[in-house]
């Protein structure tokens, strides 16, 4: 296994910011006490979650100035 050139520039990578977000979103809400967390469907967490992971994956599909510098 070998590393992408940009590795060391990962914290710029709209991916991996992506993939950051989307643990963030399921770690506040698995926080959240169970009266709040009835108000917001499953389904809509996991639309939610999936919905950023395929934004960074698109992320990564896409050339960024910030990275490539």
């Amino acid at each position: 296994m070998k590393l992408i050139p940009e590795a060391k520039k990962w914290w710029r990578m709209f991916s991996v910011q992506a993939m950051l977000v989307a643990g963030a979103i399921q770690g506040a809400y698995i926080a959240l006490p169970a009266d709040m967390q009835a108000l917001i469907p499953d389904n809509w967490m996991r639309v939610i979650t999936f919905a950023v992971l395929g934004l960074g994956a698109v992320g990564r599909l896409i050339e960024q100035p910030k990275v490539h510098e």
